[in-house]
């Protein structure tokens, strides 16, 4: 069972961008602030109303987010 939801953060032009790993969920924030409300919100919002053991989800997960970092190389 797992203790942790994965979610994937990118930047893109003007927000910041929040990818489920493990769960078909998509957020965005001006901040990374707002980005990690609006994770909470969209995690919960998704889970709502399910049967957690369908989602291998233990109850009251935590959240694990990974940011990318653009690498930029000047060779």
């Amino acid at each position: 069972m797992k203790h942790i939801i994965q979610i994937a953060i990118s930047k893109g032009e003007k927000y910041y961008i929040a990818q489920g790993v493990d769960l078909p969920i998509v957020t965005q924030g001006k901040t990374l602030d707002e980005l990690a409300g609006n994770v909470k919100k969209v995690s919960k919002l998704y889970l709502k109303g399910e049967n957690l053991n369908e989602f291998n989800i233990a109850p009251d997960p935590a959240v694990l987010i990974n940011f990318e970092l653009p690498l930029r190389l000047h060779v």
